[in-house]
């Protein structure tokens, strides 16, 4: 994959983007049609990219300001502190999500998400998890879950998340960010902690 290529799908594909873009495809795969009007979708939507996307940016901003903080964040170490914002910022949008009381499952991958940030955090002490790979594996157990739980067959959706968690894991591996392994294991975290919260609970 060209280098410029991996840059654009990293870039579009990035953990803070993806849990909205994921509501996004849950809803155009007709996931709570029936139970939503659009300004549910609209608050739930605001909510999640409030909290997912816009706090983390605003702290990773704040945090750039000083000069011994590396935006990129190139080693594993570097990327603790906004785990730790992004694990606050998560909780917000669950407190936030629990005034939808009739639909649990948005209030479930937002505190499931929590649980996979906190176990991010902690490995990221030692080494270099694909965060980005997390991301998308939580995308798709969300989508699987819902999907077997809810008796729903959403194939576009699910062939949409699964050609773009290939294409994001071939990226991150084409940019020398993570190797195999490191791929492998942040897709594979995502999907463990999210899949049986959202399916059992």
């Amino acid at each position: 994959m060209p280098e410029k290529l991996a840059k654009i799908i990293s870039a579009l594909f990035h953990p803070v983007l993806l849990p909205t873009l994921g509501f996004l495809l849950m809803f155009t795969a007709g996931f709570y049609d029936s139970m939503l009007t659009k300004e549910a979708r609209q608050f739930i939507l605001l909510v999640v990219f409030f909290s997912t996307a816009t706090l983390p940016m605003l702290a990773i901003a704040i945090l750039a300001l000083n000069s011994k903080f590396d935006f990129l964040m190139p080693d594993s170490r570097d990327r603790i502190l906004p785990l730790l914002f992004a694990s606050v910022f998560f909780y917000v949008g669950f407190i936030l999500l629990s005034r939808i009381h009739f639909i649990s499952m948005f209030k479930l991958f937002m505190i499931a998400s929590v649980l996979l940030i906190v176990a991010l955090l902690l490995i990221s002490f030692k080494w270099n998890i694909s965060i980005h790979m997390a991301a998308a594996g939580a995308v798709t157990a969300t989508l699987f879950a819902l999907s077997f739980r809810a008796g729903v067959n959403p194939v576009y959706a699910v062939i949409a998340v699964v050609l773009v968690s290939g294409l994001l894991g071939t990226a991150r591996l084409a940019l020398n960010k993570n190797n195999l392994l490191q791929v492998a294991a942040g897709y594979i975290l995502g999907f463990v902690i999210l899949y049986p919260v959202i399916y059992f609970l």
